[in-house]
């Protein structure tokens, strides 16, 4: 792949010349968004066979029928791995967000591992009274946001901070970064290179939040980072005694807090506690013998579980873990299990591993199979002082067809 050396020209090229010189990568949801902003348009997309044309007269061709010569621009749906052919063949290749550059309103991005959702939904809440609209990852196509609007609030992954070279942010809003997606950027190093991205493209004026870790990380922007929800809480002058978060919630609530003291010097304690949190995420709910249940399934990765349990290590837990690790190394989470009235219930493809870590740092582990079998044993052992934490640290999708239904499965499992 010849090196893309000048992707503002490639930006500028892709505005003037329109959906003819554009090649998209990928017949999805972001693509398609920007298909219908920019009018018919030409898509390569891997589950495509036979050329056809859509209803709104897209042509979606075979991968193998791309030629770079014949292409000014390639944008590429954000979960394309580096590695795919299309990729590779690419001459002109930006972002979503490099696209967007020149148009896009003044932004603040939120990325890191864990926690990116809740913190632009909160955020969110927060800032809608100054006209703020809110999308990128959590939902919203760049192409569907109002460019008039005084603010975009953009949940951004790594996968399109790895693509982007042009458009930055004027507040970035960085949550811890911890393994995750290793299979898609190769390695860890890879993975933190793409979250730290932005930070070589602001600008004097602009502002980043950032773990202290990487606080001597190259930006002209200025830096404010943190260790701990203190650091954070006396930087922006908040009262944590006034907010009605804990653990991870808590975090992404500082950090909200601490954008809409930048932007507005406001600090609105009603507003961000009055603002309700998606399913899935420690969800609490009691069953008839008044044990508490934690739905937690969208903690699909180590961190989200470290952060659960933290959350709730003033009580005896019953913790149900396992699904589809992807490979990463679990030892962590069982060395910070160590020493916690705590029992494991092992489900999922990895449950072998999970039993041997289990051995391995001497905690009772029971191997469970499935999550319905793991909830029964659990209400089998009859201790309703006990909390049982679904905190899976493992995507869903070798049991499930999402983090969602495994959640709503585990509820429907605990209220049987």
């Amino acid at each position: 792949m010849k090196k893309n050396t000048r992707p503002a020209a490639i930006a500028a090229a892709a505005l003037a010349f329109g959906p003819g010189k554009v090649s998209f990568f990928g017949y999805g949801k972001t693509t398609r968004a920007m298909a219908k902003k920019l009018g018919p348009s030409l898509f390569y997309d891997d589950n495509v066979s036979k050329p056809f044309k859509d209803e709104e007269g897209n042509r979606i061709r075979p991968v193998g029928e791309f030629e770079a010569k014949y292409s000014a621009c390639e944008i590429p749906s954000p979960g394309m791995a580096p590695s795919h052919m299309l990729i590779q063949k690419a001459e002109h290749l930006i972002s979503e967000y490099d696209y967007f550059a020149r148009t896009m309103p003044p932004s603040v991005w939120i990325s890191g591992t864990n926690g990116k959702t809740t913190t632009t939904q909160m955020l969110q809440s927060l800032l809608a009274q100054h006209g703020s609209v809110a999308g990128g990852n959590i939902g919203t196509p760049l192409a569907e946001l109002d460019e008039n609007a005084p603010l975009w609030i953009l949940e951004t992954s790594s996968f399109t901070l790895h693509y982007t070279n042009i458009a930055a942010p004027k507040v970035y809003l960085l949550l811890p970064i911890t393994p995750d997606h290793l299979y898609w950027h190769g390695s860890m190093k890879a993975y933190e290179e793409a979250k730290l991205k932005p930070l070589s493209l602001m600008q004097e004026g602009d502002t980043v939040i950032l773990p202290k870790k990487y606080k001597d990380f190259p930006s002209r922007a200025m830096k404010i980072s943190y260790e701990s929800n203190e650091d954070l809480a006396k930087f922006f002058d908040i009262d944590i005694s006034k907010l009605r978060y804990k653990g991870a919630f808590l975090q992404d609530a500082l950090l909200a807090l601490g954008v809409s003291r930048i932007l507005f010097d406001e600090c609105d304690y009603e507003r961000i506690n009055a603002m309700e949190l998606d399913a899935h995420r420690q969800e609490e709910l009691y069953d008839k013998e008044g044990r508490l249940w934690v739905n937690d399934s969208k903690a699909t990765n180590l961190d989200a579980t470290v952060q659960a349990i933290l959350a709730y290590q003033d009580r005896p837990l019953s913790l149900i873990l396992g699904g589809d690790d992807k490979g990463v190394d679990l030892s962590p989470l069982f060395e910070m299990l160590q020493g916690r009235d705590l029992r494991i219930y092992t489900i999922g493809k990895n449950e072998p591993k999970l039993l041997e870590l289990s051995q391995k740092f001497e905690l009772n582990a029971t191997a469970c199979q499935t999550l319905e079998l793991a909830c029964a044993k659990i209400k089998a052992e009859g201790e309703t002082n006990r909390t049982v934490l679904l905190s899976p640290a493992a995507a869903s999708l070798d049991q499930f067809s999402s983090y969602s239904e495994r959640g709503e499965k585990f509820k429907k499992f605990a209220l049987l």
